[in-house]
């Protein structure tokens, strides 16, 4: 008992993310067809050096089933072929074209600007602002559409699957959703909260009714920011307009990386300079934030190293128990965890590698502040 009272932060953490996910809702229970009074929905792709993925996506997109809609790629300056590439995909489809973004103006993130020169030159009713690493299902947009109109229109983003295919991607990814998870809980829990902070999209797929975009400034009002998806989120919400999240597994797939390199820069962008603003209790949420980045990968090595250090360490007999105790309830978690995102249950032995990668990342994204790095070009997150 002794151990168990020990290792209870190991055995409390992974039963409060469990019960904070529970109840989200999927696209699957809206109807996949759409009625005579359907919108017109302007899909926007921002498109930065992405020759791997760009076709794929395109033609996914121009596969739906949903009528009314045109599909705007943004090529954002690249320098590779994605614009060659996303021509060569639409082809002769009236419903496609390509677009290029002008020069980057000061304090815009790159991203923003794309979305904003889309949304520009769209004429839908409705915008989908999708990234160029996802795929979608055919039915993917008059599900959303539906979800979005049912549920009173503002901002609506879409919770995909994730796809994962190298042994790093598999290793690392469930560990970073896990921690975001934790911290904002399933699709209704977010869509629940009355707090600002509580509020996240899903950048990869997110719908807004024109109407809502406008009102709201649109990307412009998060032009400065690295995570502008949650940014928008909470700009949008703060400003009176319903954000809603939902799960859209069998609709959407995203390849976010395919590489530890790409993985690490990934990530390093994102989980500091993008979530530092996003925390409650203003300057004190600053200022003890990145403790709490640390604290998951931290408590997920602990019990390993601990479990390490018995035999050359002289450690006490309670403090054994209780790190086998604790290595145990950390096991359990990440069987669950990794059988969830379809990673094979054996990755979960080597969960505190995993979270020792997560570790480097952290600690390097604290280090750089708000200083970014992506796509070849450097900003310094508002």
């Amino acid at each position: 008992m002794r151990a168990a009272g020990a290792a209870w932060p190991w055995l409390a953490a992974p039963a409060l993310v469990w019960w904070r996910a529970r109840g989200s809702r999927t696209l699957d229970e809206e109807p996949g067809t759409a009625g005579a009074d359907a919108p017109l929905v302007s899909v926007i792709v921002p498109a930065r050096n992405e020759a791997p993925n760009i076709a794929r996506c395109v033609r996914s997109v121009l596969d739906t089933t949903y009528a009314r809609l045109e599909l705007v790629v943004v090529d954002d300056q690249s320098t590779d072929d994605t614009a060659a590439l996303a021509r060569a995909a639409i082809g002769g489809e009236p419903r496609g074209r390509v677009i290029a973004t002008p020069p980057l103006p000061a304090g815009w993130f790159g991203k923003p600007w794309a979305c904003t020169t889309g949304a520009e030159a769209a004429r839908g009713e409705i915008l989908l602002f999708a990234d160029a690493d996802t795929t979608h299902a055919p039915d993917l947009v008059t599900r959303a559409v539906h979800a979005l109109r049912r549920r009173g229109g503002g901002l609506l983003s879409v919770v995909g699957r994730q796809e994962l295919g190298t042994f790093w991607e598999r290793l690392v990814q469930p560990q970073v959703l896990a921690v975001l998870l934790g911290r904002y809980g399933g699709t209704e829990r977010v869509n629940r909260s009355r707090r600002v902070v509580d509020k996240i999209a899903n950048g990869q797929c997110l719908l807004v009714d024109r109407a809502t975009y406008d009102a709201t400034g649109g990307h412009g009002a998060v032009r400065g920011a690295v995570a502008e998806d949650l940014r928008l989120a909470q700009h949008v919400f703060a400003r009176g307009f319903p954000v809603h999240l939902v799960l859209g597994e069998r609709q959407l797939a995203t390849r976010m990386y395919t590489s530890l390199g790409e993985l690490v820069r990934g990530w390093r962008k994102n989980v500091y300079a993008g979530g530092r603003d996003a925390m409650p209790l203003g300057r004190v949420g600053r200022a003890v934030f990145p403790l709490l980045l640390l604290l998951p990968p931290l408590m997920s090595l602990a019990p390993a190293v601990a479990l390490l250090l018995i035999p050359m360490a002289g450690i006490p007999p309670d403090v054994a128990r209780a790190a086998i105790v604790a290595q145990a309830a950390s096991l359990a978690f990440w069987l669950g965890a990794y059988r969830r995102g379809g990673v094979p249950a054996a990755y979960a032995l080597l969960a505190p590698v995993g979270a020792a990668v997560l570790l480097a990342i952290v600690v390097q994204a604290i280090a750089r502040g708000r200083r970014v790095e992506w796509r070849g070009r450097e900003y310094v997150s508002a």
